[in-house]
């Protein structure tokens, strides 16, 4: 193979790693994606549950719904709570919302609630993707990416990511890129068991 071939095919596959996240033309640009987001404040690991004491209190995340009702996160303090931000026009978000609804559906008699962030995005397209999937949960809309910019130091600039936030209100857990059921069912399983 000539020496410009094997430098394309290098830089293919160097960029395989970044496809599984999706950025919007408004995405905001502060330096954090994926795969550099190793760990999570107090050392823990990504997709892991962290211990209680490794825990920090979620920034404060309020607005209006895609309904145009206000909501506000810390109302469901006592609850386990999954958020999750997404975009209609992000693949791995679509790919990703059925195991969404299978996990909210199993877990909302346990105490556990589902919160979506629609981030850069359009209140028209987001509607609709709500209904086609059927979300059974509230998405908070954040088109001007303001409630995304209180978590830049947790949460990549670009969705799907997923943080899962104790009984109270501490960061748990956080899962970059697209989640399938099994992948977001466990955590949220031992989140449930925790005292209130």
């Amino acid at each position: 193979m000539r020496r410009p071939a094997l430098l394309m095919l290098a830089a293919l596959l160097a960029s395989l790693p970044g496809l599984t996240a999706c950025t919007g033309t408004n995405a905001l640009d502060t330096g954090t994606s994926g795969p550099l987001l190793k760990t999570l404040p107090g050392g823990g690991a990504l997709g892991r549950v962290l211990a209680v004491a490794q825990r920090v209190p979620a920034p404060v995340i309020r607005g209006e719904t895609l309904d145009g009702d206000p909501l506000d996160v810390s109302s469901l303090k006592g609850k386990v709570v999954v958020l999750n931000f997404w975009a209609s026009w992000c693949s791995p978000c679509r790919a990703e919302s059925p195991s969404l609804v299978r996990v909210a559906n199993a877990f909302a008699s346990k105490g556990v609630s589902f919160v979506g962030v629609d981030i850069k995005d359009e209140r028209d397209p987001a509607k609709r993707f709500v209904q086609v999937h059927d979300v059974p949960y509230p998405s908070l809309f954040d088109q001007s990416g303001v409630l995304l910019t209180r978590f830049q130091k947790f949460v990549p600039q670009s969705p799907p990511t997923t943080l899962l936030l104790d009984r109270q209100g501490r960061i748990a857990a956080m899962f970059p890129g697209g989640l399938t059921e099994s992948e977001l069912s466990a955590p949220v399983a031992q989140l449930a068991q925790e005292p209130a």
